[in-house]
């Protein structure tokens, strides 16, 4: 039988900053449907800063064409980063208004994934082992992928034993291709955890910008890259590897403070022979 590759959906990380995707005049509301014309596949950033009202994932499902797949990203108290006081009396009342919140995207079956980013303290430990176990059982069946943002777990000591704990207990690997910046980061390891789906997310490779967080612009900073088709190519070839082991690839630009994530896109797209990846965006009723 011949072996069959597997699809690759390339996309951004939000959808509102890409100003080069939309007419001007395009309204806030109406972005998402514009957006759809052009990916398949759009990162939810804002679910990190708050646990979104069920409503907004009623529109946005509404707002998407059929086939057209939203990576959730964890709320922020779920992977450590909150500082003070959670808005919940409990964990267990976190996870479940987090978990009530996505049923629209469920529903209509455009969730690919929810994304645990664990922030860069987040070192590989057995404290740490038992808080991802805990994560990945309190999501039930919905597929979660994991990034690690501490080297530690990419240590040679470590490296086959984290692949072989995600791959045990059912998590997706979110690959990055980040600057090699120091404990704070991770080296591209590409290896599929998951032969339903693979994540992998572009977030620069600004390695001067990448450890000023405490900088009051380090958003700015640390995402201030565009990649060059040399590097890209080089991608290009790596995701057609991917493919062949893994059925579905998501793949995320998040390095737009510079307004480049689009671009790279774009350019990504081509070179991987894709077409025109994007779905027909949904008809907008001018009266609604």
């Amino acid at each position: 039988m011949e072996k069959r590759s597997g699809i690759i959906r390339i996309g951004l990380a939000g959808w509102g900053d890409h100003a080069e995707l939309y007419p001007p005049g395009t309204a806030a509301r109406d972005k998402l449907s514009v957006y759809s014309g052009h990916f398949p596949v759009v990162e939810v950033d804002s679910s990190f800063y708050a646990v979104q009202a069920e409503r907004n994932y009623e529109r946005w499902a509404a707002d998407t064409p059929d086939g057209f797949g939203f990576l959730v990203k964890a709320y922020q108290g779920m992977t450590g980063h909150q500082r003070g006081k959670l808005p919940f009396e409990t964990v267990d009342q976190m996870y479940a208004a987090f978990l009530d919140s996505i049923r629209p995207l469920r529903r209509e079956g455009k969730l690919l994934a929810v994304l645990f980013q664990f922030p860069p303290w987040f070192d590989c430990n057995r404290d740490h082992v038992e808080v991802l176990r805990d994560a990945r059982e309190r999501m039930g069946d919905i597929p979660v992928a994991l990034e690690f943002r501490h080297e530690s777990w990419f240590h040679p000591a470590f490296r086959e034993k984290t692949l072989a704990f995600m791959e045990e207990e059912g998590w997706i690997h979110s690959i990055c291709d980040e600057p090699e910046a120091g404990p704070g980061s991770v080296p591209t390891v590409l290896h599929p955890t998951s032969r339903q789906r693979t994540v992998v997310r572009f977030h620069g490779r600004n390695t001067a910008g990448w450890n000023q967080s405490g900088a009051a612009n380090w958003r700015d900073v640390r995402y201030l890259y565009r990649y060059s088709r040399e590097e890209l190519l080089d991608w290009a070839a790596k995701l057609e590897k991917l493919r062949a082991e893994t059925y579905e690839l998501i793949v995320i630009f998040n390095n737009n403070s510079g307004g480049d994530a689009a671009a790279n896109a774009k350019q990504l797209t081509e070179l991987l022979g894709l077409g025109d990846q994007g779905l027909a965006p949904r008809q907008l009723d001018l009266f609604e």
